[in-house]
């Protein structure tokens, strides 16, 4: 099995960056259609449905499988023999940041259910300040795995 994940490196590799990227889009674009939906739109309205319709599609057929493909590529490569050395602690920073994002895509999945039933509490400074969690996380696992500053 660790001759084939050697052998598929470069193709893993590949389809990890590009789910991470699709991913990334979603997270930051979904919080930022919540601040729109929470401060622009009336509920029950033509333009709340719209907006939930969007967003149901942005995390199912976009985020969701963006995510499952994430992990899924991230963990093969973590079982590629030579690229992660546990002994140091760029990886630990990363898988950090990669479950917090997890995390965020969670909370956001949750947020949506609250558009769906009407019951958004959450303001849009709120949806506004926790766009910034992905360009956090992003950055820390990019420093982590590129500059391996510890």
């Amino acid at each position: 099995m660790t001759d084939f994940l050697a052998l598929a490196y470069p193709w893993t590799k590949s389809l990890h960056v590009i789910s991470v990227i699709a991913w990334m889009a979603g997270l930051f674009y979904l919080p930022r259609l919540f601040v729109h939906h929470t401060e622009r739109v009336a509920t029950g309205s033509e333009t709340d449905q719209l907006f939930q319709m969007m967003e149901r599609k942005l995390l199912r057929l976009i985020m969701n499988p963006a995510m499952i493909a994430v992990w899924v590529f991230g963990l093969a490569l973590v079982f590629t023999p030579g690229i992660v050395d546990w002994s140091e602690i760029w990886p630990w920073t990363k898988a950090l940041a990669v479950l917090v994002l997890t995390w965020f895509h969670h909370w956001l999945g949750l947020r949506r259910k609250d558009f769906v039933s009407g019951t958004n509490a959450v303001s849009g400074k709120r949806y506004r300040l926790m766009n910034e969690v992905p360009t956090v996380m992003v950055i820390v696992i990019v420093v982590s795995v590129i500059a391996r500053p510890f």
